[in-house]
């Protein structure tokens, strides 16, 4: 494997999402980067909140070394170990995005060995955001043609404001649950979605 990558977060639409795939993409690989001018197209440069959380999410599902994970920082050296499996939550501390640090680390987890819970807190209906829906009814099904995950997405409610959103990822069959509607998907995948109260 070659050294580091260096990406520069100023290019395209300069936001969040050059570090999301970013982080996203170093997991799967393993593969090191470092990112400068983070978010240099935004009005607020660097790190906000919910990038922080998905930079820590990743470094501890990825068992990664990470440097200049702090509030504003506008560059960022991410060195990936083994993707673990396991129970995780995180929680964003503010209305920021729950969903977009879903998509950082779920490819990831996707890829261990074993069972992986997750519990996100924080906004599932932001405006610069796919909601919780997109996830639901789009992403996840995309996902599941490719992969034998095939469990869902349960929210306490659907509001900009911090949520705790549980996602729950098998290499196996899916459990039965009498809470949950069961779903059938256009290939006829179980799927369920279920509204914890």
């Amino acid at each position: 494997m070659s050294g580091i990558i260096t990406i520069d977060g100023s290019r395209g639409e300069g936001g969040g999402q050059v570090l999301r795939s970013s982080l996203a993409l170093s997991l799967v690989t393993g593969r090191p980067f470092v990112i400068e001018k983070i978010r240099a197209g935004r009005k607020k440069p660097g790190l906000l909140q919910q990038h922080l959380t998905a930079v820590l999410a990743a470094a501890d599902v990825g068992s990664a070394e990470v440097e200049g994970a702090a509030l504003g920082s506008r560059r960022l050296v991410f060195r990936p170990g083994p993707v673990r499996s396991g129970n995780y939550a995180f929680r964003v501390g503010t209305a920021g995005s729950a969903t977009l640090v879903l998509q950082t680390v779920l490819p990831a987890l996707l890829l261990a060995e074993g069972e992986s819970n997750l519990v996100l807190e924080g906004g599932t209906h932001n405006p610069m955001a796919p909601p919780v829906d997109f996830l639901e009814k789009a992403y996840l099904p995309l996902v599941r043609r490719t992969t034998t995950v095939a469990r869902p997405i349960r929210t306490k409610a659907r509001r900009p404001r911090p949520q705790r959103i549980s996602h729950g990822q098998r290499n196996s069959a899916v459990k039965r649950s009498r809470s949950c509607h069961e779903l059938v998907s256009r290939d006829h995948l179980p799927w369920r979605k279920c509204l914890v109260a």
